[in-house]
């Protein structure tokens, strides 16, 4: 299935570098948010780690799944 390879991204948080492990389709989803919002892909998961509740690699997932239901059908 294209896409559902889990890669590690590093990137700092707060001054720490840290790793998130996340299939690549999640990945490039987060990488369209961020773009569209204009902002560095640091600063989009420094936001979601400010947010989350639990796993910052399943909170990821979520915003990215609900950035593709509120895109609609062909993701756009």
């Amino acid at each position: 299935m294209s896409g559902s390879e889990i890669r590690r991204h590093s990137v700092t948080l707060q001054g720490h570098r840290t790793s998130i492990s996340i299939e690549d389709a999640f990945w490039r989803r987060l990488q369209a948010i961020a773009a569209r919002r204009g902002v560095s892909m640091n600063a989009l998961i420094a936001e979601v780690d400010a947010a989350r509740q639990g796993n910052l690699s399943s909170a990821l997932r979520l915003l990215a799944f609900e950035d593709a239901l509120a895109r609609g059908p062909d993701g756009g």
